[in-house]
This record gives C-alpha cells, sequence and structure tokens, in this order.
C-alpha cells in the first residue's frame, strides 16, 4: 500500500511510520521535515501535498496541536490554535483528501485520551479530541468507494514523560500498543471507529 504519514517526524509518527515502512511504501510528511512538507493548518499546502503524491491507499495523521493552558487564562485566540490545527487541520486532510484517496482506501486521524477523561488546563484540546471523534462517526456515513476512516485516542504514551504530571492517576501506554491501534485501523475493516489505548 502507498500510505501517507502526516506528522511523521514526531514522537509517535516515526514510530508508526518506522512499522508500516516494513511492507508498505511510505510517505513521510511532516511541517519542516521529511519526504514532503506541508502545514496542515492550510488548506493551500495540503492540496500542494496532495498534488505532489497523487493517489493513495491510506493517510494516517499523528500530527495536531493546541494549547495547555488554564480556562481563567484562555483566550479565543488561544483556544483557535487548536482547533485551526488538530482539530480543522486533520479534518481537511479528509475533505481534500477524498478526491486522491483510491477505492478501499482509509484515513485514520489521532484525537486523545482528553475528549472523554479532561484535565486541568486541557480544555482546548478536549474540545479538538471530540470534536474529531464526532467527525468520524459522521464522515464514516459520507465517504464513498468503500472508504473508511476511524480515529486512534490514546493515552498519554511512555515516550512522552514530560506530560505524566499532566495527566495525574494515568497509566502511560506503550508506543507499540498505539502501533497496533493505528495497524489496526489501517489494515483491517472497522470504519467510524474510536479505537481507544487506555
Amino acid at each position: 500500500m502507498k500510505i501517507i504519514i502526516v506528522g511523521a517526524t514526531g514522537t509517535l509518527g516515526k514510530k508508526v511510520s518506522f512499522a508500516f515502512s516494513q511492507n508498505h511504501e511510505i510517505i513521510r510528511v511532516g511541517k519542516t521535515n521529511g519526504d514532503i512538507q506541508a502545514d496542515i493548518t492550510d488548506e493551500k499546502s495540503i492540496k500542494a501535498m496532495f498534488d505532489k503524491i497523487g493517489n493513495f491507499d491510506a493517510l494516517i495523521c499523528t500530527s495536531g496541536k493546541g494549547p495547555f493552558a488554564p480556562l481563567s487564562q484562555m483566550t479565543g485566540t488561544n483556544f483557535k490554535e487548536a482547533l485551526l490545527d488538530k482539530l480543522l487541520g486533520q479534518i481537511n486532510l479528509v475533505l481534500i483528501g477524498q478526491n486522491y484517496i483510491n477505492n478501499n482506501g482509509s484515513f485514520t486521524l489521532t484525537s486523545g485520551i482528553l475528549a472523554e477523561h479532561p484535565v486541568l488546563s486541557g480544555a482546548a484540546l478536549s474540545t479538538a479530541n471530540g470534536g474529531l471523534n464526532s467527525f468520524v462517526y459522521a464522515a464514516s456515513a459520507e465517504l464513498k468507494n468503500g472508504v473508511r476512516i476511524n480515529a486512534v485516542s490514546p493515552n498519554v504514551v511512555e515516550d512522552s514523560p514530560s506530560y505524566f504530571d499532566a495527566f495525574p492517576g494515568e497509566i502511560p501506554v506503550s508506543m507499540d500498543k498505539v502501533v497496533k491501534a493505528f495497524e489496526k485501523s489501517v489494515l483491517g475493516i472497522i470504519t467510524g471507529q474510536i479505537i481507544k489505548v487506555y
């Protein structure tokens, strides 16, 4: 399969890219690194990426960020960062990518535990994650030609110890377990599912 991995140079993206590269053709996409550069907050950049890559079989996005800040200090401008990047950025990969994906292909987005288990200062990311999950549910009913869509929703991962204190009481999950969730989405048959890795 020809698989696009957006966010391939990040902590999670590197592991996912390595796993899929063993048996598939991988196109690594990053904002400043990778085989191709693209900014998921910019629709023109996303379209240029797809024009350059052409048709593909699967897209995985492990990218997407938003601010960690107390609600009392949050502004609409701060909040918008999460909405434009983690939420709308990933949605636009699907909206634009549906015109390039091969029949029976798949999209796999990344949400996260904060959609259901909020933490202090995480309101923006909780909103983005919840929105992504809802988008997956709805989009799965409308994508054509056998195209599937799922989201992987992981807990904080073992390879990101700097975030452990922000997730009190949570047990970090192994990167291997998260990678398996992406394999389930891409190589399996499910669609419209939130694959939780808690």
